[in-house]
C-alpha cells in the first residue's frame, strides 16, 4: 500500500520471539464446628495462566537490504520453484523481467505494456510443465554450478508441437540441453537468459493490483495501476479490493489512509499469490541476518 502512494515503505526483520509462560493454582477449604451444634463450609478456589511473548524487531538496512529486497532473484531458483509445481505462467509473470529479449510489463518509471511474445511464452511454458514436459538438473562445473533445461522428447505430437513453439520464441536450436543465465537476451542459440526481478520489482507489481478509489487517483495521491484490459497479457497478480468499511470475510486486511483494503478469503488465485511471495522472500534471503538482541527471561 505505501509503495502505490508513494509512501517510504520501512521494512522490518522478526529477530527472535520469545514467550515466558506462568501458571499459578490454588484451592482453600475449611469447615468449623461451633459449640451451637451448627456446621459452617467453606471452599474456594483460585487459578491463572499468563504468557508474555517477547518479539524483537530490527530494521533491514545496510547490506541486508541490499541482498534481500535489491538483489534479482537467482534463475535457476525461479524454475526450481515451477520444477516444483507452481505455475509457470505466474511464475515467470512475477520473477521475471524479459525471457530471452522478450518483456514482461513493468511499472514506474520505465511503465510499459508486455510483448505480446512474452504472454504466449508464459502460457505455452505452463502447457509444456503441466504435460511433463520440462525438466532441468544442475551440474558441478569447475567455474561453478551450471543450471541445464531440457524438454522430454518422444512426447505425444500435441506437446511435441507446444515445445517447438516454445524454441521457436525463445530463438533454441534443437540441442538436448540449454543453459540457463541471468540476463536480458542469450549470447548463442543454446542459452535461456532470464532477466529476473527484485523483491522490491515483485512488490511494486503486486501494489499495482490494489484498487484504490478512484478520487484518489484524480487527486494525484495514488499511481495508476494496470488497466484491465481485454487485449491479452499477464494476468494479475492479485485482485486488493478497497472500501469504506470494513470486509465481513478477508483473508487479509488493512486500514490505510481511512480506506480499508482486502483479499476476499474466496479468491484463491489471490491466497495463493500472496504465498508466492512469502516464498518469494525466502529466495531472496541472502544477506547475513542482524545480530539478536540479548534478552533475559524470567523463569516461574
Amino acid at each position: 500500500m505505501r509503495l502505490r502512494y508513494a509512501d517510504a515503505p520501512v521494512f522490518l526483520d522478526v529477530s527472535s520471539i520469545v514467550a515466558s509462560y506462568a501458571a499459578e493454582g490454588q484451592v482453600d477449604g475449611g469447615v468449623t464446628f461451633p459449640p451451637t451444634g451448627s456446621s459452617t463450609s467453606t471452599l474456594g478456589g483460585y487459578g491463572r495462566f499468563t504468557t508474555k511473548p517477547t518479539i524483537s524487531y530490527a530494521p533491514l538496512t545496510g547490506d541486508k537490504f541490499a541482498q534481500s529486497l535489491l538483489r534479482p532473484i537467482a534463475p535457476a531458483s525461479v524454475f526450481q520453484m515451477i520444477q516444483a509445481g507452481y505455475p509457470a505462467d505466474f511464475i515467470l509473470g512475477a520473477t521475471t523481467r524479459a525471457i530471452n529479449g522478450h518483456y514482461n510489463r513493468s511499472s514506474g518509471v520505465n511503465a510499459r505494456d508486455a510483448d505480446p511474445e512474452f504472454t504466449e511464452l508464459t502460457e505455452r511454458m505452463r502447457h509444456v510443465q503441466y504435460n511433463e514436459g520440462l525438466g532441468m538438473r544442475v551440474e558441478r562445473r569447475e567455474n561453478g554450478d551450471a543450471t541445464l533445461l531440457f524438454f522430454r522428447s518422444g512426447a505425444e505430437p500435441q506437446l511435441e508441437q507446444e515445445v517447438a513453439r516454445v524454441r521457436d520464441l525463445l530463438g533454441i536450436e534443437r540441442s538436448p540441453e540449454f543453459n540457463l543465465v541471468y540476463g536480458a537476451t542469450a549470447r548463442n542459440d543454446t542459452e535461456i537468459a532470464l532477466l529476473t526481478r527484485s523483491m522490491l520489482e515483485i512488490l511494486l507489481d503486486f501494489s499495482n493490483c490494489v484498487e484504490v478509489p478512484p478520487e484518489h487517483i484524480a487527486q494525484g495521491r495514488a499511481f495508476p495501476g494496470y488497466v484491465r484490459s481485454s487485449a491479452g497479457g499477464p494476468r494479475r497478480l492479485a485482485t486488493i479490493h478497497s472500501g469504506a468499511s470494513a470486509p465481513d470475510d478477508a483473508y487479509a486486511a488493512v486500514r490505510y489512509r481511512n480506506t480499508w483494503y482486502w483479499v476476499d478469503d474466496t479468491d484463491m488465485n489471490s491466497k495463493r499469490a500472496f504465498a508466492f511471495m512469502m516464498v518469494f522472500f525466502s529466495l531472496a534471503e541472502t544477506g547475513t541476518s542482524a545480530p539478536a538482541p540479548v534478552l533475559t527471561i524470567g523463569a516461574n
